[in-house]
């Protein structure tokens, strides 16, 4: 049902849903279901929908993992030079509507006097209410960073322009700017924040799977909140206002206050980027990001990090599999793989290249929402690049990742002095697996610097057979010199929903993966 809503709802078939409108309730009722789904159910399936979509081996390991150079591709180099199926972005675009229209259902069912004293049964009304349009900000905050305007729905704003997730107001919704989408993702992080009811133990009596108590998704509300406020400051009027405002309000202060998902320790419902590997073996750990990690590139030295992302050349897809990977124990035994290269030249390198690492690559993986670590590298930049915040970040990550604390001391010790560069730099290595906020990043900033861009020469790990040992990193897609800055609106939507595509495509300059976005003024 929820598919079939939500295609109806995105792509404007209007014309077919007239044809049959006498069986349309038909249509969209799925026998299995009840006529009101509980509230717990809604929300953790809706966040782990969310995780299983956005952090598999499409969006994350064909997309954005690549995009920003954590992983390359051991045999479909097409994507790694961004020539990205289209199928993976109206994924994206899709399936986060799907989610959306869970957040909003939980919102539907505690206003709707019908169900609202049902629904308290569960948990406050107020606090469902809250964390579901805490959520909703999440997921249209990462859609906007991906495509620009987007169809949007608010709790708090009926603006005209806000109609998505609403079938009987209009089948082909507008798409709404960007300054409005981020304005009120802003006014609706601070508003859910501020109706939490602290004196409840939980959310949801039933149990949530994310936050536990009403203390942790209230602090989580305020650390997104920075983050957004940072991202748009300087192009969204009071973005300056809410960081100041965020971080009063109480943002993370450990890594207890990290949010995650942690999946099932088992093959039946593992992580999701642990499930590509169940049967395929693409994705390998990038040669930049690993020429970082051993103080290669960039100021830094070899980083301890480097033992947790990545694996020695030793283990193989079968270890993997088998869940007997062992770590290294010299960066010698770790090599990436050659970002970008033709795929002519691909099989040759892939055999010497290292995969992700044992901590990452585990049916039981925690994926992140937004971690600890995040925030005080941002705390940091809302200090005017500070020192300790800078510090506190990468002990934090170090802490998260299981580092012995004896090179974590060493590490932070020898850290260069804090500076845009820097901190930035070592922000990029902490979001490692959060691909699409890495994305962001390095849009708004230029960091990091340290990057394969399109038209340098790099090495390859082994000769090719025709005794060739560097490669020049070619894009294929015209007129991309950079790191994509945005991904297209899915094909659907410019056939399904032709005058708003048309629309939003003019608003944001061009429906192309160099058309940047508001924020993306570096």
């Amino acid at each position: 049902m929820k598919k079939i809503f939500s295609i109806l709802t995105l792509a404007g078939l209007s014309l077919a849903l007239n044809s049959c409108a006498d069986k349309f309730e038909e249509i969209d009722t799925n026998p299995n279901s009840t006529e009101n789904p509980l509230p717990t159910g809604l929300f953790n399936n809706g966040n782990k929908e969310y995780m299983d979509f956005t952090r598999d081996g499409w969006v994350s390991g064909r997309m954005m993992l690549p995009f920003i150079q954590y992983s390359a591709q051991r045999q479909y180099t097409e994507e790694d030079r961004y020539q990205y199926r289209l199928t993976t972005g109206t994924q994206l675009w899709t399936r986060t509507y799907y989610v959306a229209q869970d957040y909003k259902k939980i919102i539907d069912l505690n206003t709707d006097p019908a169900t609202k004293a049902q629904m308290a049964n569960y948990g406050a009304n107020a606090n469902q209410i809250a964390a579901s349009r805490i959520m909703l900000s999440y997921v249209f905050a990462n859609l906007a960073d991906a495509f620009g305007d987007i169809p949007y729905w608010s709790y708090g704003n009926k603006d005209a322009d806000f109609q998505a997730l609403n079938v009987d107001a209009n089948l082909q919704p507008k798409f709404a700017t960007q300054k409005k989408v981020y304005a009120d993702i802003l006014k609706e992080l601070k508003e859910a924040s501020e109706m939490i009811d602290g004196t409840q133990d939980v959310i949801l009596t039933d149990g949530d799977q994310l936050f536990g108590s009403p203390a942790k998704l209230k602090t989580f509300a305020n650390s997104l909140r920075l983050r957004i406020a940072t991202r748009v400051k300087g192009v969204i009027p009071g973005a300056e206002a809410h960081i100041a405002d965020a971080i009063a309000s109480g943002v993370m202060t450990s890594n207890d206050d990290t949010v995650g998902l942690t999946y099932e320790n088992n093959l039946v419902n593992p992580s999701p980027f642990f499930a590509t590997y169940i049967e395929r073996s693409d994705f390998a750990i990038s040669k930049t990001f690993v020429q970082l990690l051993k103080g290669e590139k960039g100021n830094f030295g070899v980083d301890p990090r480097i033992f947790k992302y990545a694996s020695p050349t030793s283990v193989k897809a079968s270890n993997i599999r088998a869940q007997n990977m062992v770590e290294a124990t010299d960066i010698s035994q770790i090599k990436g793989m050659p970002y970008g290269v033709p795929t002519t030249l691909a099989t040759s390198q892939a055999a010497s290249s290292s995969y992700f690492g044992k901590s990452v690559l585990k049916p039981g993986y925690t994926e992140i929402f937004m971690e600890y670590a995040e925030v005080e590298f941002l705390l940091a930049e809302a200090n005017g690049w500070s020192q300790d915040h800078y510090e506190k970040g990468v002990r934090a990550s170090m802490e998260r990742w299981g580092v012995p604390t004896t090179d974590i001391d060493t590490f932070v010790a020898a850290l260069p002095a804090a500076s845009k560069a820097n901190v930035m730099n070592q922000k990029y290595v902490a979001l490692f697996m959060q691909p699409n906020e890495a994305w962001s990043e390095y849009r708004r900033t230029g960091y990091p610097n340290t990057l394969l861009l399109p038209g340098q020469t790099a090495d390859l790990n082994v000769p090719s057979a025709a005794g060739q040992t560097t490669y020049t990193f070619t894009s294929l897609i015209a007129g991309l010199t950079d790191v994509p800055t945005r991904i297209f609106y899915p094909t659907t939507v410019q056939t399904l929903n032709t005058a708003n595509y048309q629309a939003a495509s003019a608003s944001i300059g061009g429906d192309q993966m160099n058309t940047k976005l508001i924020w993306d003024t570096n």
